[in-house]
């Protein structure tokens, strides 16, 4: 059986969450901490070997604190994060056990999962040694300059939005990392990995897959939490989404 390692990144200032007292990761969504309900969805997996969560450094001593009584029964390692993404999933990838085969990216700011979509990526990254989930463009995409003025109207034929899980052959991840000259500037690990010129399969991604961003996406997710089962077959969910939020459809 391949292994598993699953790094989720917690460790963003979450500046677009105004209103919120806590980082996102941190803020309840209907009585529980978010970075509870997306690490669950692993850590019950035959095929996961570690979890590891990665936390602000000047935050680890409060969150061992405030979250003590879930830790205690969950089997999750704990990490510091750095003053980027990349830095924090690098600091990841180094406390990761040797038994991993592949390692998996999770914004642990994306909660909405499934254990049928993960099924789906961990396969996919067999096969081809990377994968990610993409969310076909639907909307009409505009080019426009400083000003706000439209310059040109994109063909979005090609077009993907990224999401996560990333998953990747471990050598080849830690590969990435080691060439790239400036991983600050890497917004997910894909774009590290292409660097590289190996090739990355990308699979349907899933429209409840939402990344808590901003107060709406909270309010979003709480209407859409009831509506993913953890163990559902997975396909055919954008009709969930247009009936519990019509203002986010693609237009």
């Amino acid at each position: 059986m391949n292994r598993f390692a699953v790094i989720l990144p917690a460790a963003g200032q979450s500046t677009r969450m105004k209103g919120m007292q806590r980082k996102k990761p941190f803020t309840e969504l209907k009585g529980r901490p978010v970075w509870v309900r997306t690490a669950e969805v692993f850590l019950q997996r035959d095929d996961v070997s570690e979890v590891i969560l990665v936390v602000p450094a000047a935050e680890l001593d409060w969150f061992r604190e405030t979250f003590r009584a879930n830790l205690a029964f969950m089997e999750l390692q704990l990490c510091t994060g750095g003053a980027t993404r990349a830095e924090s999933v690098l600091n990841g990838i180094r406390a990761v056990g040797p038994e991993a085969d592949f390692l998996a990216v999770h914004d642990a700011a994306r909660p909405l999962l499934t254990t049928a979509w993960v099924d789906q990526i961990f396969a996919a990254a067999i096969q081809t040694g990377a994968a990610i989930p993409g969310l076909k463009i639907t909307s009409t995409v505009k080019q426009v300059n400083h000003l706000g003025l439209i310059e040109k109207t994109v063909d979005r034929s090609s077009l993907v939005q990224a999401q996560t899980p990333q998953v990747f052959r471990r050598e080849l991840l830690e590969q990435a990392y080691a060439k790239c000259s400036d991983p600050k500037q890497a917004t997910d690990e894909a774009s590290l990995v292409e660097q590289l010129g190996h090739p990355i399969r990308v699979i349907d991604g899933w429209p409840r897959n939402i990344k808590l961003t901003t107060a709406e996406d909270f309010r979003l997710a709480e209407l859409l939490i009831h509506s993913v089962k953890r163990k559902e077959e997975g396909g055919g969910l954008l009709d969930s989404l247009s009936q519990l939020a019509p203002d986010q459809n693609p237009r």
